[in-house]
């Protein structure tokens, strides 16, 4: 009996084994066949063009006081006077003041058409106090004690193989790489065969909704309904993933949704020096402290599974049984992925006190205390459910939990077998034949976030690698860099324009 018991054990463990290397084995990376394109060469008076692009200090600030309305004017007219072609034979519309739709009509007017997206503001350059370096900064600069760069911020400057300044990254390249390779069409007399959008909002780094939000309303309220929609988001890696060496272009499926919750108390004040149980920095201390120690529970969400079964054929073979097995080792992948801030955010709604007021003398007690939580949402759970998770968590009624102004859902996950993903698979393929593409959840919000109400097939791109300085100081972009994305965008624009 024991034998036999024994013998049964051995052959499921055989079988077991022979499962897992299977799946191993049969783990492959796609054979995607892909016609090589000829390149066009990139016009080198476009570097400088760029550069000027840079030199407008279209910046959204938090304080609507801030705001200068000058520079988006400036940037709509250097758009018009560096793109001729483009501003007088696109149908261009000049949305809520200062955002920009063009409109290039196709010749069959049966086929739905696409969006190419980006945004033409950008963040402000003003870096903590503690990170200044007075010694090494340019005399123009010195005068700003909140900020350091190596370079003016909006100098536009041309070094090292780079072009300088603040939006090289994030994301003037989005609107000059399409304008430039829009421009280049037209001048070449192309006509595409189905309609393309160039949309470009004005304040998505305050969340859109003066900019791409009113774009969206407008295209919905004409019945547009796009084949598939593109805007910035993954990028060309070839060092952020781990045990992977070969160059992997990440295109977002999905977004995870924003909410920043407000958490606030009153309770009785007094002088310092005789302090009761109850202080109201302490109480909403403690509280923050806890929404840190018991964080929503991590899991792996369909753009995350997709984008595991995407790198693990890229993997060693010892790794690649773990991404081949999903179903045995999602525990263990999650685990792992949990031990990075970056794989975190992948794999759990993150929880970043950002913002804590309180007091106003060293020796008074403050009655008020308030603090911002933002969390980021993974897809398939919800606003309502983060408000829900802090009230459980923190189980204080002397705290008031409220939504801040702006909150943003979980995007949906757009499919990856649909004629948009391939098209851009394609297209990145044809220009970048050395990476791989693979699929995944965008962690930060883009203006995408708006068109889910009028197409399902979003995705989010941007054809650059390892980018420097994305909302940090010394931001910049390489020129070779800079050159592959008008052509990228060039020849995404001819796919998705003869795409029938």
């Amino acid at each position: 009996m024991i034998k036999k018991l024994l013998l049964g054990f051995l052959l499921l463990s055989v079988c077991f084994v022979a499962v897992l290397l299977w799946n191993t084995i049969q783990m492959k990376p796609k054979d995607i066949s892909v016609e090589p394109v000829e390149i066009p060469e990139t016009d080198e008076a476009a570097i400088e063009r760029f550069a000027s692009a840079i030199r407008i200090p279209t910046v959204s600030h938090e304080s609507e006081a801030d705001f200068d309305s000058i520079p988006f004017l400036d940037f709509a007219k250097f758009l018009a006077q560096t793109y001729p072609y483009t501003d007088s034979l696109l149908e261009k519309r000049i949305v809520n003041r200062f955002s920009l739709l063009y409109k290039w009509e196709g010749k069959n007017s049966s086929l739905k058409p696409v969006v190419f997206m980006g945004h033409m503001d950008v963040v402000p350059v003003a870096a903590p106090q503690s990170s200044l370096k007075t010694e090494k900064a340019p005399d123009d600069l010195k005068a700003n004690i909140n900020s350091i760069w190596d370079v003016a911020p909006f100098g536009g400057e041309i070094k090292d193989g780079f072009i300088w300044g603040r939006g090289a990254v994030d994301d003037k390249i989005s609107v000059i790489g399409n304008m430039e390779a829009a421009e280049k069409l037209l001048r070449e007399g192309y006509k595409p065969e189905r309609t393309i959008y160039f949309a470009f909002g004005h304040d998505e780094e305050l969340g859109g909704e003066e900019g791409a939000k009113i774009i969206v309303e407008l295209l919905k309220s004409e019945k547009v309904y796009p084949e598939f929609v593109m805007d910035e988001g993954g990028i060309i890696t070839t060092n952020k993933i781990p045990n992977v060496t070969a160059p992997v272009a990440l295109v977002g499926i999905a977004e995870k949704g924003f909410i920043s919750a407000t958490l606030s108390v009153d309770l009785p004040g007094g002088h310092s020096s005789m302090p009761g149980d109850d202080l109201a920095i302490e109480v909403l201390s403690n509280a923050i402290v806890k929404l840190r120690q018991q964080q929503p529970e991590s899991r792996l969400t369909p753009p995350a599974k997709e984008f595991l079964l995407n790198i693990g054929p890229l993997m060693p073979f010892a790794e690649r049984i773990v991404f081949a097995n999903l179903w045995l080792f999602e525990g263990l992948m999650v685990k792992i992925y949990e031990g990075s801030s970056v794989g975190n955010a992948t794999v759990r709604t993150t929880t970043a006190p950002t913002i804590f007021n309180s007091g106003y003398k060293d020796n008074v007690l403050p009655t008020k205390a308030k603090a911002t939580v933002n969390f980021r949402i993974l897809p398939g759970e919800t606003t309502d459910d983060v408000v829900a998770h802090i009230k459980e968590v923190v189980a204080d009624d002397r705290i008031v939990v409220e939504k801040g102004n702006f909150l943003s859902e979980p995007s949906p996950v757009s499919p990856t077998s649909n004629g948009g993903f391939k098209l851009i698979e394609k297209s990145i393929l044809q220009i970048f034949p050395e990476v791989n593409v693979a699929p995944y959840l965008v962690v930060g919000g883009t203006d995408s976030r708006y068109y889910n109400e009028i197409c399902e097939n979003i995705y989010r791109f941007t054809p650059i690698t390892d980018p420097i300085g994305f909302h940090d100081i010394n931001e910049r972009l390489s020129i070779e860099d800079y050159k592959k994305s008008i052509v990228f965008y060039y020849q995404i624009i001819k796919n998705a324009g003869n795409l029938k």
